[in-house]
């Protein structure tokens, strides 16, 4: 996906849409083509939204990308703003689709593998990589062989009703100085939550819980004796009730924590081929340009990071809705493809259990961005996975073990499926955002990708990277997925994202809550 065409005011995405995106605010009347029938805004329109291009008639099914995003709920009359108050989701309707383009999800199928591109990318910081030489980045290599992108000791809670223990321990080594004798080490974080003791202990909600704990410390009495441990990890486990107290607990886990800081300062950064990344991909405060310029600009470094042997991980299940078919079209297997359909029917089944539909989603913010139905939000939520083969589905936290561009069954919410993919292994996070969104996540630092220009200076404390070229034609998606490529690589090897400059993440580990609550 990307701009086809710069038509004046307006994006033409795909030559068939009768639809186009408004470059900048129109005002009523404004020409937006010339030729022997002018086209004029027939209504001010804001910018990111769409713009009939031709007259259409009510029931019609409307393209964008070149895929169905909705049906007309009236007539259309060219120049005429096209959003929610007259265009809705198909399945709304039971609308059929127009010839070529289903308006609902197409069964899988199994494509030949995909040609992946070589990549030229060289190593940050390591020197050029010669001819036939594998680009590197500079890693921490960990006992159990995965390479991670930053050296933390994690205090972290059980359960909830620890969770100030754990923060106090924490912030008693976040005052200036304290790790001055420790250079190697990136922090002492805490990692709470807002569950544990009450949760069934037969239930699908403790299990996930576990398996999101186990992945991001691999090392935590009835959780922790069920954790598998990873070797070589050094873990202190402490009881407060065993202790004496929150006080005797907070002195003790300081003391734990001094113990463990030369360890982990010991631990060095090494010379890693980048084959060893593994990329989480998240979109949040999303408009209609997130599926124009960041989501395709990172979907192309996404495929110079599998071409390098690496893993992206892509999820948010509920915001692949309606373009899934884009996804096991291109699975390597049937099996993977149905895994992929088997999770969007749980979701639809898990909305309709609470008088929900999929269908809500877009988010008032999504909206006001210009986007309408969650197919079109859909269709540029999946250009974050580029055009590499899916070659694995995971459920919430599960650890990936396959390499190439993987899909995990997270929520939307931003918080929540970023800590289900960073526990399931991702040392990255590339971010996309239109609206905004100033997420960090400790411990793995996560890149921001702004859609616009306009984003990028407004907020140049919290954006990592650039994604407006696209927009006016300054940089194709291509260009800009090779920067972005390179400034992945970057950050793995040490380079500091916006948020750690902040100092922000410690709050953003959030576990899916879900089973029943005894």
């Amino acid at each position: 996906m990307g701009v086809l065409e710069l038509t004046g005011p307006l994006l033409l995405l795909h030559a068939d849409d009768p639809v186009a995106v408004a470059r900048h605010d129109l005002a009523a009347g404004e020409l937006l083509a010339g030729g022997e029938r002018p086209l004029l805004a027939r209504e001010s329109i804001p910018s990111g939204h769409k713009v009939a291009l031709r007259t259409l008639e009510e029931g019609q099914v409307v393209h964008k990308y070149g895929q169905v995003i909705g049906v007309t709920t009236r007539r259309i009359i060219a120049g005429e703003h096209v959003h929610d108050h007259n265009l809705i989701s198909p399945s709304r309707r039971g609308a059929l689709p127009s010839p070529g383009a289903p308006a609902t999800r197409p069964e899988p199928t199994v494509p030949s593998p995909a040609p992946r591109p070589k990549s030229t990318r060289t190593s940050i910081p390591a020197p050029p990589a010669g001819p036939g030489t594998a680009p590197t980045l500079a890693g921490f290599r960990r006992p159990d062989g995965r390479v991670g992108a930053r050296n933390y000791v994690a205090v972290l809670s059980t359960v909830n009703c620890s969770a100030t223990v754990v923060r106090r321990i924490a912030a008693a080594f976040s005052v200036p100085g304290a790790l001055n004798e420790c250079p190697g080490v990136d922090g002492v974080i805490a990692i709470t939550h807002g569950s544990g003791c009450g949760l069934s202990r037969d239930g699908e909600g403790f299990d996930l819980l576990r398996r999101t704990l186990t992945g991001y410390v691999n090392q935590v009495s009835a959780l922790v004796d069920q954790f598998e441990l990873a070797p070589g990890i050094p873990v202190e486990r402490m009881t407060i009730q065993h202790l004496g107290g929150t006080a005797a607990t907070i002195r003790a886990g300081v003391q734990a924590v001094r113990e463990l800081l030369p360890i982990a300062a010991n631990v060095r950064r090494t010379e890693v081929p980048v084959s060893e990344l593994v990329v989480g991909l998240n979109c949040g405060g999303s408009d209609a340009w997130s599926g124009v310029s960041a989501n395709p600009v990172l979907g192309t470094a996404v495929d110079r990071l599998v071409a390098a042997g690496g893993t992206a991980v892509l999820g948010e299940t509920p915001e692949i809705h309606g373009a899934e078919h884009l996804l096991t079209s291109r699975a390597v297997s049937s099996e993977v493809a149905s895994k992929l359909l088997d999770r969007v029917a749980w979701w639809e089944q898990y909305a309709a259990a609470d008088g929900g539909n999929l269908d809500n989603n877009p988010s008032p913010g999504n909206r006001a961005g210009g986007v309408t139905t969650i197919e079109e939000k859909s269709l540029g939520a999946v250009a974050k996975g580029g055009s590499s083969p899916l070659t694995a589905v995971y459920r919430y936290a599960e650890p990936v073990t396959e390499r190439g561009l993987v899909f995990m069954d997270t929520p939307g919410y931003d918080p929540v499926s970023v800590t289900g993919i960073v526990a399931g292994g991702a040392t990255v996070v590339c971010f996309t955002t239109g609206r905004g969104s100033v997420f960090g996540c400790k411990p793995t630092p996560s890149l921001k990708l702004a859609t616009t220009e306009e984003l990028y200076r407004r907020m140049p404390d919290d954006m990592d990277f650039n994604c407006g070229p696209v927009l006016d034609g300054r940089a194709s998606i291509d260009e800009l997925g090779e920067a972005l490529w390179q400034e992945i690589i970057e950050v793995a090897s040490g380079g500091l994202t916006k948020s750690e400059e902040l100092d922000f993440g410690d709050q953003e580990f959030n576990p899916w809550q879900l089973g029943s609550v005894l």
